[in-house]
Parts: C-alpha cells; structure tokens; sequence
C-alpha cells in the first residue's frame, strides 16, 4: 500500500479514515508521521514519505503525531489476512513474544533463522523485530502513563523497556514529550484513575456491528469464565505473567476496554488478545465491497455492514469447547465446559462480577479422567486425543502458527470432521477465508435464501466470497432467529 504514492496522497487528502493502519505518512518540513486521517491541513505533496508501519516511520527519525495518535490506530488487517511467515511473525509480535523470548525466540516459532527473519521484515515493513516491538513497548508506555498512577519506574519495567534511562528516551523520542509531559497532557479534561484498572479505547474501522459478536460470546459464555454484564462482555484471560479480566463494552466509534491486570507486563498482550477477540483489525469496507458482489449476500450486508468474526483469546481452549460442542446445543455444550472448569479451572476472585476461574490450559486437562465426562465414549476419545496432543505441544493453534499445517495435524486426529477443523480455523486460528458448509444453521439459510445446500455445491458457489468466506458465514447465520445474532439484554 505504502508503495503506491499516487493512492496514499489521495487518502491523506481526503483525509480517508479507512486506511489507517495501512499505512502511515510523515512530513520531512515537520518531523512528524501521522494517521492517513490527521485533521491538521495536508502537507505539500513533495514533503510526504509513506512507510508501511509505525515502526518504519520512527526509524526514519519522525515522531508520532499529537493531534492524530497514529500509535493508537487500528492494526493493518494484513497480518489477519495472510497466512505467510511474515504475517506469523506481526501476529506473534503483537503477543509480545520478542518481548519475553527476544528475536530468536521469535525466529525459533517460525522455524527459520534469525537472519532470515529480520531480512524478510525488514523487505516489507521497512523495520526489523526490534524496532517493531520497540514501537509496541512505546503504544504500552503511553497507556500506562495516561490511564494509571503507577511511578515512572514502574511503568518503565511494565512495558518492557531494560532501564528506566531507554524508557524516557524512546518516549521523548516517539512522542516529542517527556513521561511527565505525557502523563499532564492527558490528565486535563480525563475521569479519575480507577486503582488497579486500566481504562482504554480500542479503535476500529468503521462500520462495525456489535449485534452477532458480543450476542456470539454472550450466547456461548461458558459461566464463571465469561459472563455479559451490564452491557459489557466480560472474561478471565490466562496471560504470560498472570491472569486478568477484559471488560470490553461496545460504544459507537470505539470499544471501551477495561483490565485489571495481576501483572502490567501482560498489557500489551491483553490488548492484543482482546483486539482478537472482537476481530477490530478487519477491514470491513473490503470484506462488505467484495459479498456486497453477490445478489444473494448484497441484502444481507446493506442490513448489517461491517459484520465481524467473533474469535477467542486462547486457541486451545476455543479447540477444546469446539469439541464438548459437537453435535449438541449451544447451552449443552456451555454445561459440558462449565463442569471442567468447575472441576480444572483455576480459582481466581472478581470482585466486580461473578467470574470465579481462568479455562483449564491443556497440562491441567492432561491428568483428566475422560471416564468422568457426560459424553458418548466416542467423544471422550476425540477430546482425550486433543488434549494430549496439544499438552505435548504436537499442534500449533497459536497466533503465529501455521493455518495449513495446523488443518491437517487437525484432521489427522480421531473424530476430528470439516465442521470442527474449519471451525477452529474460523474462531481459533483467524483464517478469514474459513469455510464451513456442513454446519446446520448454514445449511437452513442456504435454503431460505436459494443457495445449494449440499455441502459441495455449496462450497463451489462460495468460491465468488473467497478469501472472506468466514465473514458470509457470519451473515449467513445471521438470518436464523438465535441469540448468538443478537446483543444481549440488560
């Protein structure tokens, strides 16, 4: 994108809010890269430069914006798109994994070499791994500084800087002010800080429709681990340091975001987690451009544009709950996981809701009895099976592992059919293009709606919605009468 000149002008003139993320500009008069959207009057043509991340741009020596904070856009939707090393390695940068494993732990994930890495992102995103999580500890920095009480110091060692002197120098670099500066700026016109919650804005492109993804996790919310409260979905989140819980509360330009932490050097990857979750780095003008093409969708999308995926915060447990949801009910599958976190779980307190547990990881499931389960024998072998081999790390469901890979290691597994590989590729893995004809209720609007019902026919016909076959599904579903189509009441 950030290649094409001509196409970047023209959105920073019109100042296009769709292209935030996308790419980003910087002014060489001023020092300054922006959002494609900064309200302040276009530059002169031959003083831009466009680079392809925000790390790309302070690498060039510019400083964030003041006015547009293009440190807080919405993330390219590229790296949810594609499923090339690259996009493996900004999704498990985004995790914070350089931060806790350095560059050659990131390397080790992808299966390549370090050099390799660092050369392939440096080709298209203009920054190496240091720099890009360089550019994420400072996004962490500002947040700690601007929604919490916490001492300098503090916040320093919380966001992953190694010293309290790189800390002040990254933040006076990205942002033109000192830690101090920042924290004063913002505090002016701002609600008092909550002690031990941090309170954030999770940006997205517009349009976005909450109706089908909170009414998806509140439908399905296994209890004591999720719950929808007071117009918030809220759950526990297993992080690296610790635990947390997300309170996240669709509003109309952004979703307020509430997490109290037991370890703020979990923050940037909570929010990653959470922006997940809620799939807020799609790019819904493309997904709805696209199915807006069919005669049969096109309805379907001026309905309800900008329909988003609703995925999960941990794979395996996604992979877990899509078997004990075989072939049974929407709230017999909530009663099945509810009695393993029940019984596995481990204990957390919530003194603002009614979530008591974080979800089983696969170690603690490993020393289950299937034999306990109330399931037909031939399920407690598929989900024995699963959790074996994700307790021995035989399968990568993770954010940066492989989708093709992981599909086969899937099917390979006993009991394992297109509905729940394709399924966990849908909400687990994030592949957009996700795809499942065998599913009941996609089967019930194909009929209402004219489309092949048989499973092959159906996919040949979804070949027009490639590669967002996951987002038709969402809209699909959308025409049975279900709570998972709708937001919740109070």
């Amino acid at each position: 994108m950030h290649d094409d000149v001509a196409r970047c002008i023209r959105a920073v003139q019109s100042k296009d809010a769709r292209f935030d993320g996308w790419f980003f500009g910087g002014v060489i008069t001023t020092g300054i890269y922006c959002r494609p959207s900064c309200p302040v009057v276009p530059p002169k043509i031959e003083n831009m430069r466009f680079y392809p991340s925000a790390a790309a741009a302070q690498s060039a020596g510019f400083r964030a914006c003041k006015r547009c904070r293009p440190d807080a856009s919405p993330g390219s939707p590229e790296w949810n798109r594609r499923a090339d090393v690259v996009a493996r390695a900004m999704r498990l940068i985004a995790d914070g994994v350089v931060d806790r494993e350095g560059v050659s732990g990131l390397a080790a994930r992808l299966g390549y070499s370090t050099r390799q890495i660092e050369r392939q992102l440096l080709a298209e995103l203009g920054a190496g791994p240091l720099a890009l999580a360089r550019a994420q500890r400072s996004q962490t920095a500002r947040l700690l500084i601007e929604t919490s009480t916490l001492p300098m110091g503090d916040v320093a060692f919380a966001a992953g800087f190694s010293s309290i002197r790189a800390f002040n120098d990254t933040v006076l670099q990205v942002f033109a002010l000192t830690p101090t500066q920042l924290r004063d700026r913002a505090a002016h016109g701002r609600p008092a800080v909550t002690p031990g919650i941090l309170s954030l804005r999770l940006p997205f492109r517009a349009p976005l429709c909450p109706d089908n993804l909170f009414g998806h996790l509140a439908a399905t919310a296994v209890p004591g681990v999720e719950e929808w409260r007071s117009g918030a979905y809220r759950r526990t989140l297993r992080l690296p340091h610790g635990h947390g819980i997300a309170d996240l509360r669709p509003l109309s330009d952004h979703v307020g975001c509430r997490l109290a932490l037991t370890d703020l050097r979990d923050l940037s990857t909570a929010i990653g987690r959470c922006r997940r979750l809620l799939d807020l780095d799609a790019d819904p003008v493309a997904v709805d451009g696209l199915l807006r093409g069919d005669p049969v969708l096109a309805p379907l999308v001026e309905e309800a544009p900008g329909r988003r995926v609703p995925r999960t915060v941990d794979a395996s447990e996604f992979a877990v709950r899509a078997v004990l949801g075989q072939q049974v009910s929407t709230a017999a599958a909530r009663t099945h996981a509810a009695r393993l976190v029940t019984a596995h779980g481990e204990p957390i307190t919530d003194p603002a809701g009614a979530l008591t547990h974080l979800f089983p990881d696969p170690a603690a499931l490993a020393s289950m009895d299937p034999a306990a389960l109330a399931l037909p024998r031939a399920r407690r072998t598929t989900l024995a099976t699963l959790i074996a081999a994700l307790a021995a790390d035989e399968i990568d469901l993770g954010v940066g592992g492989d989708w093709h890979r992981a599909r086969a290691q899937l099917s390979a597994l006993p009991g394992f059919g297109p509905w729940t590989v394709e399924t966990i590729a849908m909400r687990a893995l994030g592949d957009p293009d996700a795809f499942i004809p065998t599913d009941l209720g996609i089967r019930a609007a194909a009929r209402v709606l004219g489309l092949p019902v048989t499973p092959a026919a159906l996919t040949r016909r979804a070949a027009a919605w490639r590669p967002w076959r996951a987002y038709a599904v969402q809209h699909l579903w959308a025409t049975g009468d279900h709570a998972v189509n709708r937001l919740p009441a109070d």
